[in-house]
């Protein structure tokens, strides 16, 4: 076998191979062996076909088959002479003449033929002791966890229509429709067709919930705020904004009181323990919501750390995945990338750069688990398509089936988990300071990191 490189340009490389015919020869004489004791011709009794009739008949089909193996098997070993890791399937180039081919299939000719692939590129990994991240640290408040009991009471005994005549009071659930403006501008994300909301929960900004208050069904009517200081999106923070508001529907909460009795239908003893249960879930939320900010401090300081070329076809590959994802969100929404206040070919520019920061962080991740010995257990793997098919209530069978027939999605619960274990292990090793911060604080850090991509949805 002969090898000749003919580029050798950053990670790209380009090879010319020749597989010379008495290899391909040999290789046929031992697949026409193996089929000898198969063939079923007729006038011949099985493994008793002379080698010349079967070369006849099969030559050809049998000629093809060995190409195939000894091209595959050939790509694979040069790559193993260089050293070299193709960061995607290779790209052979075959003599393009019929007539060589021909030459080639009748076992007369060398076979030369040209590959071209991208080396995944090597990691020198940095010293993990020189991270330093911020762990937030956040006290809950009584208020908080009273809000969201109360929150809890109102959601479990439900809610009814008020009628035509029904008020806005505070507690109610309404179904609305608004339109923002900023000094008569609309804003990205600044309207919604029916979106819903309590009354008095602070989901919406400062001031908005107050103003709905007294307001009847269909009633439309404008309503004035001012988006907090510290508000997530930057460009909207301290501004004032008009918000034309309609009110679909008005659900009031159902009678009921919010005692003893009201905590066992749920399971629980008493108003106490149900307090107790709420305020776990919250700290849960609260330790989950800290972990995510360490983890986007540890990825930044990584994706810093770690400067190196990455190959183009891992990039595009990664970019048309988010594309995909991105166009069908807008479309989905029937909204427009001017809508979103951004053009499409800005938006291009800030995922492409995405799609390599994610590429690049995906070598340096699989390379720290490499060498550390970081792996997904089968009963961490079971977890992750547990809690993957609780996502879907109502079609947890489906979505489990879906995994089982697929085992590709299936292998790809594991990137996540496998991710978080890397930054677990380099967490332990960075510096560690505590940040004292009040929930919105932290609430707006995840909000501002909430992946800039849109969700990708299997189902």
């Amino acid at each position: 076998m002969q090898v000749t490189e003919t580029l050798n340009e950053g990670l790209k490389r380009k090879l010319s191979l020749v597989i010379p015919k008495k290899d391909l020869s040999d290789r046929l004489d031992a697949r026409l062996d193996e089929l000898k004791a198969t063939a079923n011709i007729k006038g011949f009794r099985p493994g008793k076909v002379p080698a010349a009739h079967l070369k006849k008949v099969y030559g050809r089909s049998a000629m093809s088959e060995v190409l195939s193996d000894a091209i595959n098997s050939t790509v694979s070993k040069t790559l193993d002479d260089r050293s070299e890791r193709a960061a995607t399937q290779p790209k052979v180039d075959l003599p393009e003449d019929q007539g060589v081919i021909n030459q080639v299939l009748d076992g007369e000719a060398d076979l030369n033929f040209e590959v071209s692939y991208e080396v995944l590129p090597p990691v020198t990994l940095m010293d993990f002791k020189t991270l330093a991240v911020d762990k937030p640290v956040v006290e809950l408040d009584e208020k908080d966890v009273d809000t969201e009991v109360q929150r809890v009471f109102a959601q479990q005994r439900g809610y009814e229509e008020k009628g035509e005549d029904g008020v806005v009071e505070n507690g109610d659930r309404l179904g609305l429709s608004f339109k923002g403006t900023i000094k008569g501008e609309a804003f990205a994300g600044g309207s919604a067709d029916h979106a819903h909301l309590t009354v008095g929960s602070g989901e919406f900004i400062p001031g908005f919930e107050e103003q709905l208050v007294g307001m009847k069904k269909n009633e439309t009517k404008t309503v004035k705020v001012t988006f907090p200081k510290d508000y997530a999106q930057d460009e909207l923070a301290g501004k004032k904004a008009d918000f034309e508001v309609t009110i679909l529907h008005i659900d009031g909460p159902k009678a009921g009181e919010l005692n003893d009795d009201f905590a066992k239908t749920l399971g629980l003893e008493n108003v106490a323990a149900l307090r107790d249960a709420v305020k776990e879930q919250m700290k849960a939320a609260l330790d989950s919501m800290s972990r995510q900010a360490i983890k986007r401090q540890i990825l930044d300081q990584l994706d810093e750390g770690h400067k190196f070329a990455v190959p183009e076809q891992l990039v595009e590959a990664e970019f048309n995945t988010i594309w995909q994802r991105v166009v069908h969100e807008v479309e989905h929404h029937g909204r427009s990338f001017e809508d979103e206040g951004t053009t499409e070919e800005a938006a291009k520019e800030q995922y492409q750069k995405i799609a390599e920061r994610r590429v690049r962080l995906g070598l340096v991740v699989a390379e720290i688990g490499n060498q550390n010995k970081v792996e997904v257990t089968e009963e961490e793997h079971q977890q992750a398509l547990i809690a993957e098919v609780r996502r879907f209530p109502g079609q947890e069978q489906q979505v489990y089936d879906y995994y089982r027939k697929n085992p590709q999605a299936l292998a790809g619960l594991r990137a996540p988990v496998f991710e978080n274990k890397v930054v677990d292990f380099v967490t332990e090793l960075a510096k560690k300071t505590d940040k004292p911060m009040t929930r919105a604080e932290l609430a707006k850090i995840i909000a501002a990191d909430e992946d800039e991509v849109p969700e990708e949805h299997h189902h």
